[in-house]
């Protein structure tokens, strides 16, 4: 099956992040405060259609404040995954992003193996631990439990107060102390996160200390406050194709453009009890006792490429690796090409070593345009 994912999709996740359901005239504020529904994005990967087929486990549990946090495990095995990623021509000055995936429906009566370790998989805002399905799906393929979660106030986790990591963060220490309990977690811990996903999995990182091995943070903002200064003006800025969805924008651009974002912030802050300009993921990413990988794309523009610079400087032991001419929806979808060495990087660190290896199998060809870490300025290209 081929999913693509086009401008009118970054329209539709444009109005329904800034304006909710429907495109009432909710606050920009509020938007700041928890999602008023799910990407639409979603839509276009139907996971629906695979869960119904593939042998998977799932439950709730207690996280921070008692806010039920939904998770998903698939067993290492044999699925049949395949994965292609393809991006053809602009459509309205952006690419045109896709990808086939394929499994074998059959695949529950293949047999289990033990598994290798246990991935946490963490999303980004406005999306659900099934957004995050060909990773699941291709890293127990490759030999690990991976567990989904659907952080607070997303997918069939409850609601609660966001906190940009921090309350999130705290939701899944919680969880992880259950599901190992439960036995679910078996081997070493790895924490595997997307954007708002990524800067919770550091922050848990950090919190549950000798329990991980290794975190995978994949475009995170290195500041709350200044992600969403960078996000939001460049959403605003889009110039989709189409006079409908060219409507659509004119009008968020004149019922959000001429807020200052400063007082915006400050509103989201007195809901949330949070400063957000003062909320930094760095100390996390320096603190924490496992091996870190930070991935980033240099032609995001929701979460630009500082960012994912700005932690790699801060913290010594992680290691960063920025890929050239993918974006922030493009990066996660490139499983064909991170994943073997994703993998192959869990497996080098079974726990949390004082010296964190470079990962090895590294993207191939014109895609890798720098492998910087502060260890090593030598690697920066």
């Amino acid at each position: 099956m081929s999913r693509p994912f086009l401008a009118a999709g970054l329209l539709a996740l444009l109005c329904a992040w800034l304006a909710g359901t429907g495109c009432s005239s909710t606050s920009l504020s509020a938007r700041l405060v928890a999602p008023s529904g799910a990407s639409p994005l979603l839509a276009l990967l139907d996971s629906q259609t695979a869960l119904q087929q593939l042998p998977s486990r799932s439950g709730t549990l207690p996280g921070r404040d008692q806010v039920p946090i939904f998770w998903r495990a698939f067993d290492p095995g044999d699925y049949g995954f395949q994965y292609r990623f393809h991006r053809s021509q602009a459509v309205g000055g952006l690419p045109r992003n896709a990808f086939d995936l394929h499994y074998d429906a059959r695949a529950a009566e293949r047999p289990r193996v033990a598994p290798r370790g246990t991935v946490i998989l963490l999303h980004g805002w406005m999306m659900d631990g099934n957004s995050l399905l060909p990773w699941s799906l291709s890293l127990a393929q490759a030999g690990y439990r991976t567990i989904a979660l659907d952080l607070r106030n997303h997918g069939q986790s409850g609601s609660g107060l966001s906190g940009y990591g921090t309350r999130e963060s705290d939701d899944v220490v919680r969880v992880v102390g259950e599901l190992r309990q439960r036995g679910e977690i078996v081997g070493p811990l790895y924490l595997f996160g997307v954007s708002y996903g990524a800067a919770t999995a550091l922050f848990s990182a950090d919190k549950l200390g000798d329990q991980v091995a290794g975190v995978v943070a994949m475009e995170s903002f290195a500041n709350a406050g200044r992600g969403i200064r960078d996000m939001v003006p460049h959403m605003l800025a889009e110039q989709p194709h189409g006079w409908e969805a060219r409507a659509v924008s004119g009008y968020m651009r004149w019922r959000y453009g001429s807020q200052d974002l400063g007082q915006v912030i400050a509103a989201a802050d007195q809901q949330l009890g949070l400063d957000l300009d003062r909320l930094d993921v760095a100390p996390a990413v320096e603190d924490t006792r496992a091996c870190v990988l930070l991935l980033h794309g240099d032609a995001d523009r929701h979460i630009p490429v500082a960012h994912g610079r700005a932690l790699a400087l801060a913290a010594p032991r992680a290691r960063y690796l920025e890929l050239h001419g993918e974006d922030h929806l493009s990066l996660p979808m490139r499983v064909d090409l991170l994943e073997p060495m994703v993998a192959q990087w869990f497996a080098a660190n079974p726990q949390p070593q004082a010296q964190c290896p470079a990962p090895m199998q590294l993207p191939a060809g014109e895609n890798l345009r720098a492998a910087l870490s502060p260890a090593d300025p030598a690697s920066q290209g």
